[in-house]
This record gives structure tokens, C-alpha cells and sequence, in this order.
């Protein structure tokens, strides 16, 4: 089996798992996650060189810092895919003292955890740090963010994308989630923001742009273009053109499930779409 193949196996168990999750606590954000099945397999398992067990500096390895943190589903249905926590914990999903809150949190303990995130617009600055971090260490991995384009309305994320490229921080790679969609629409409605791709370009960062953004042979060979250009003094972003919901088909082409959690009866629909591949929890 090509690792493509084992990866879509993942994807659909990490789809089970996020609907599942969000069904038994009535809350959590199953669109987005959805949307970003695909890159975090691929990312998690194809991409990243990854250090046996976890600590908080990650120095000798690639580390990854989500931004939007309203997807915590699709990141912990993957961290746990990966080892870095049992997968039966999926099952304490927003309940209390959790370590796997609606939004990532540090204070727990949580293996795969370096920042507290869901305050949009913070991450992509911790990542700078973290890879001005690493050159200063001599550390040559790279450091992986992802953001939704909805986060972009805000403005910390300008001041430290101008900031990236003006120091060179060219050992970052940044993932924009452009599905187009936020809580109360779609982006070009809340907020339009004009050509992101052109935005990222005027501040001189290195732009690829990958229409079939939920296609796993489309993302794992983006990301291994953005790492064949990493080093050359321009940190690269990477966007995504992803579905909201995708894998459910009547969660997709609507902003509508970015923060609803589906009902018994739509969870067994969403369920037979993705049939279990690697075991529920």
C-alpha cells in the first residue's frame, strides 16, 4: 500500500473521529476540522521528521503550532493517530478536566501541545519565535503553522508576516486554511480581504497556492516544494484552497457547520460516508 493510500485510511478514521467527538458533547467545531483531515495526516505522517515521545522545546525535530484552535478536534484525532496520547482519550472531548479541551491548552500536560491557541491571530508569531529559536540553537528543522483566512482579518498576523520576511526567518513554512468561510459567513462577506496570495507576495514571503487543497497528493507535494525553498531567506506560505466540512456532504458549501455539532441522526449519515478504517475508539 503507497503511503497516500494508508494516509486516506487515516483521514477517514480522523473524520470518524471528529464527528464522534463533537456529537457526544453537543459542542466543538467540525467544519474547519473537516476541511484540514487531510493536511494534518499528511503533515503528521508524511512530512514532519518527528522525535520518538514529546517535549515542550523540540529542539532536533520539526514542530507545528496551530493558530486557529477551534479545530482542536482534527488535531487531536491526530495526535493520538500518531502515538503521541492513547486514541480511547478522544473520548474525554471537551468534558471537564480533560486534558482535550474545545481549544488547545498547555496547563494539563497534553503530549503534541506546545501552545494554548483559539485567540486568533496569535499563532503565527509563536511560530516566528520558535524558528528565530531554532536558528539561534543551530537547529536546522522546520517550523509548520497553520491559520484559517478568517484569522487574517486580524492584525497581529500582518505585523508578523511583515516581520518574517524582513528578518529572514526562512526556516517557516505557514499554511493558510482558505476555505473561505467563518462563523458568520463567508470571509468575502464579513471581511473581504482581496487577494491574500498577492498580500503574502507584496511582503515578500515565497507563495504557493494549491487549488486541490484537500487532495493528499496535492498537499504532500506542496509541502515538499515549500521545504525544497525553505533556506533561501524568504519564509513560504503554503495556501489551501479546502472545503469546509469536507468528507460530509451536507456539511459541505455552507459556513453553517463551522461550530454545530450534528444530531444522532446526521451523525450515523456522516458516519456511513466514512466508514471505519483503523477502529473508533
Amino acid at each position: 500500500m503507497s503511503t497516500t493510500h494508508a494516509s486516506q485510511d487515516i483521514v477517514t478514521q480522523v473524520r470518524r473521529d471528529i464527528l464522534r467527538m463533537v456529537h457526544k458533547v453537543n459542542s466543538g467545531h467540525p467544519g474547519g476540522s473537516l476541511g484540514c483531515a487531510e493536511f494534518f495526516v499528511c503533515l503528521y505522517n508524511e512530512i514532519m521528521e518527528l522525535k520518538e515521545g514529546f517535549d515542550m522545546d523540540g529542539v532536533n525535530e520539526d514542530v507545528f503550532f496551530l493558530s486557529n484552535g477551534h479545530i482542536s478536534p482534527v488535531f487531536y484525532s491526530v495526535l493520538a493517530r500518531r502515538g503521541y496520547f492513547p486514541v480511547k482519550e478522544l473520548n474525554t472531548f471537551r468534558l471537564i478536566d480533560s486534558r482535550l479541551q474545545g481549544h488547545p491548552t498547555t496547563h494539563e500536560g497534553l503530549p503534541g501541545i506546545r501552545i494554548a491557541s483559539g485567540s486568533l491571530g496569535q499563532g503565527l508569531s509563536v511560530a516566528i519565535g520558535a524558528a528565530q529559536a531554532k536558528k539561534l540553537n543551530n537547529d536546522a528543522h522546520t517550523v509548520y503553522a497553520l491559520m484559517g483566512d478568517g484569522e487574517l482579518q486580524e492584525g497581529q498576523n500582518w505585523e508578523a508576516i511583515m516581520y518574517a520576511s524582513a528578518k529572514k526567518v526562512d526556516n517557516l513554512i505557514a499554511t493558510v486554511d482558505l476555505n473561505g468561510k467563518q462563523i458568520d459567513g463567508s470571509t468575502d462577506e464579513v471581511l473581504p480581504m482581496g487577494s491574500v496570495e498577492g498580500k503574502f507576495k507584496a511582503f515578500d514571503w515565497e507563495v504557493l497556492t494549491v487549488e486541490a487543497g484537500n487532495d493528499l497528493g496535492a498537499i504532500g507535494n506542496a509541502l515538499r516544494e515549500a521545504k525544497s525553498m525553505s533556506g533561501n531567506g524568504k519564509p513560504v506560505c503554503i495556501l489551501l484552497k479546502t472545503e469546509m466540512g469536507n468528507g460530509v456532504d451536507f456539511m459541505m458549501h455552507t459556513h453553517a457547520w463551522h461550530g454545530k455539532a450534528p444530531n444522532d441522526e446526521q451523525l450515523e449519515s456522516a458516519l456511513a460516508q466514512n466508514p471505519e478504517t483503523l477502529g473508533d475508539y
